[in-house]
């Protein structure tokens, strides 16, 4: 088989400034609540506010990227079929050496499954991170705005939770690229030098 460009390099270096990033403020945020003790209380709210702004940014140039280029189209979901034929394959075939049920090229990179969970990362999980962290940091700002009946508590509970399921999918993903490609860390490697087998 070929090697091709799969990845631009510009998806290579949203991916790895975009895991930095979440790393940076998941690290963070555990000191924010107490879990862990690397860099002070303070210093870890105002490096992950520095962190939330650059990614936030990040996020935004990368929306506008996906929107120009047309790669949104990566993250449409695939038929029931075909997302029961992927779990299918990774919940037991993959044990038994059953075939991969999809065939990965360069306008079609996302398996059904990695469709289905990219698109809920995009639409639900970073939204809700996003809202639930800038209504965190403008607290102060609420009573102008008319949302004094918001509950801080509740806008908390929601932020923390969306940073659970933003580590629960970075561990799968790691998990994933790390030991279902046909070389060890085959699509790290792809990741960072852009090709790998279509």
């Amino acid at each position: 088989m070929a090697k091709v460009m799969m990845y631009k390099r510009f998806e290579r270096l949203w991916h790895w400034s975009q895991a930095f990033l979440i790393i940076s403020m998941l690290i963070t945020g555990f000191e924010i609540h107490g879990t862990l003790t690397l860099f002070g209380f303070e210093k870890a709210v105002d490096l992950h506010i520095t962190f939330a702004w650059t990614l936030i940014g990040l996020w935004v140039f990368a929306i506008f990227w996906h929107l120009t280029t047309g790669e949104w189209r990566q993250y449409t979901p695939s038929s029931a079929n075909k997302l029961m034929a992927m779990a299918k394959y990774y919940g037991v075939d993959i044990f038994l050496g059953g075939g991969h049920p999809f065939h990965k090229t360069r306008e079609h990179k996302l398996n059904p499954l990695q469709r289905m969970a990219y698109l809920l990362l995009h639409v639900l999980i970073s939204p809700a991170v996003w809202l639930s962290g800038l209504l965190y940091l403008f607290y102060t700002s609420w009573a102008s705005w008319g949302l004094d009946w918001l509950s801080l508590g509740a806008i908390a509970l929601i932020h923390t939770a969306a940073a659970f399921a933003m580590l629960t999918f970075l561990v799968a993903h790691l998990y994933l690229a790390i030991t279902t490609s046909k070389e060890p860390f085959g699509y790290v490697k792809a990741m960072i030098t852009g090709y790998e087998e279509e």
